[in-house]
């Protein structure tokens, strides 16, 4: 074995973390083709499932993975049954996964759990073998045992961690006048080709004191993004704002103090930082007549790197629009609105769970609709502002996993998508397992360009399970 100790760089803003975080890598290395960079072709699509808890919370009992080839992928013959036949993931909650570029390496920070917190590599062999590499990465230190982290830039994995905290007067107990609230961010940057954590950093989230004083904070950040230029990062925030006019109360236990929601006014907000700096950190806001919507997500990757440069970012995973970053200017654009409800004609709201950048300014949703059971897909294009629903079977099914309001940000998410986490994408096609909790279904596959869409592998399912992922 040999060990590799975590390289820091310590700058401007950034705080050291005396608990420094290690990678120990074993067995085989780059030269020898298990570890590395993916500089092979494509060979296989994975799919991704999460099963129940002991408790039978679905979900949250893991993640189990099987790969197959293009050509099993779109054969409706041909049937995958990741829970008897599946590699299982090291996490002891439903893994955050996430892939090389081509699909030949899988990459996940373990969720919750003693090894919450650790990142894993395996390289993708095809059925249920995939070779965990063993270069293990220890991010717990800085971004917890619960991380959000994704891919979000070629080689380059992004960790965020996000807290708040309120002053009141007096300190504890119920009753207490609102003073102040601090909420404070933390990153990792980790190099996915020869894991190490190769920058952290650790700093007060910049909102005025005005904004702070009338309550605003950040609980929880995610899906970051490098922009195009490689000179910023783009994090998804979790804006909640206290009701500074009302006095604490006391949570159910009776042992802390709990404040009331206030009225938002600020719109959707992004936290944006220096790359690789990770310093100069700045909050920019869309103009609240377009969206008060978050966009942190949740389990899904919800902002892309457009064919023109541009960002553009969802509020995933209730709201209906994505929105736009001017890559010249790395501040919103305030005349760009894309709202998915508008674009299907709809005269039901709409909630994004889940989407993809694809090319050209085309992309593809998974949607809910209000008063509709299921989950639904679409092909968008953000130019034209257009959309055209696809049909695929057992979209009416109203057995998908779905979020409760803690989990999302405070909007419940009734029975669809919950924990959807990849859309996969190899050339023309774009490629969605649907499974309803407990219910079979199939993996879908769609031409983009022809809107042509095949109802491939079947997917075997269990109870208390779905299929949340294809990479």
């Amino acid at each position: 074995m040999k060990t590799n100790l975590l390289k820091t760089a310590l700058f401007g803003s950034v705080l050291a973390i005396s608990a420094l975080a290690g990678c120990k890598k074993d067995g085989d290395s780059p030269e020898n083709g298990v570890s590395g960079a993916d500089i092979w072709d494509r060979k296989f699509i994975t799919l991704t499932a999460a099963f129940p808890d002991a408790e039978g919370t679905a979900g949250n009992g893991g993640t189990r993975a099987f790969a197959i080839t293009l050509a099993q992928a779109v054969d409706p013959n041909f049937e995958v049954n990741v829970f008897a036949n599946g590699y299982g993931l090291r996490s002891q909650r439903t893994a955050r996964v996430q892939s090389s570029p081509n699909g030949n390496f899988l990459y996940n920070i373990q969720y919750t759990g003693t090894d919450g917190g650790i990142f894993n590599k395996y390289k993708v062999e095809g059925d249920k073998n995939f070779v965990d590499t063993r270069e293990e990465v220890n991010t717990e230190p800085i971004l917890g045992s619960s991380p959000r982290w994704v891919v979000a830039g070629d080689g380059i994995g992004i960790g965020v961690f996000a807290s708040s905290v309120i002053t009141g007067a007096p300190a504890t107990g119920a009753g207490a006048d609102f003073v102040d609230v601090k909420s404070t961010a933390k990153i990792a940057v980790l190099n996915l080709n020869d894991p190490q954590i190769t920058r952290q950093t650790e700093f007060t989230i910049p909102f005025t004191a005005e904004q702070t004083k009338a309550g605003y904070q950040i609980g929880r950040i995610d899906v970051p993004v490098l922009n195009a230029a490689k000179t910023k990062i783009f994090i998804g925030c979790n804006v909640s704002r206290t009701d500074v006019t009302k006095k604490s109360g006391v949570n159910t236990a009776g042992t802390a103090q709990t404040w009331s929601t206030g009225v938002r006014e600020l719109g959707t907000a992004t936290l944006v930082v220096d790359y690789p700096s990770l310093t100069n950190p700045k909050l920019i806001f869309v103009d609240p007549n377009i969206s008060k919507v978050n966009n942190h997500s949740y389990r899904t990757m919800t902002q892309y790197v457009g064919t023109d440069g541009n960002v553009y970012q969802a509020t995933a995973t209730s709201g209906a629009q994505i929105l736009r970053i001017i890559a010249s200017t790395n501040e919103y654009d305030n005349t760009y609105n894309f709202n998915l409800k508008t674009a299907l004609g709809t005269g039901n709201n709409v909630a994004i769970s889940a989407w993809r950048y694809i090319k050209d300014g085309v992309g593809i949703v998974l949607f809910t609709e209000t008063g509709v059971q299921g989950g639904y897909l679409a092909l968008i294009d953000l130019n034209a502002k257009t959309a055209t629903r696809l049909t695929t079977e057992k979209q009416t099914d109203g057995g998908y996993s779905g979020l409760t309001a803690a989990q999302n940000g405070g909007t419940a998410l009734t029975g669809t998508f919950g924990q959807f986490q990849n859309i996969g994408l190899a050339g023309d096609n774009v490629y969605v397992p649907m499974t309803p909790n407990g219910v079979d279904g199939n993996l879908y596959v769609i031409n983009y360009k022809t809107k042509t869409v095949t109802k491939g592998a079947k997917l075997k399912n269990q109870s208390g399970s779905f299929y949340l992922g294809a990479y």
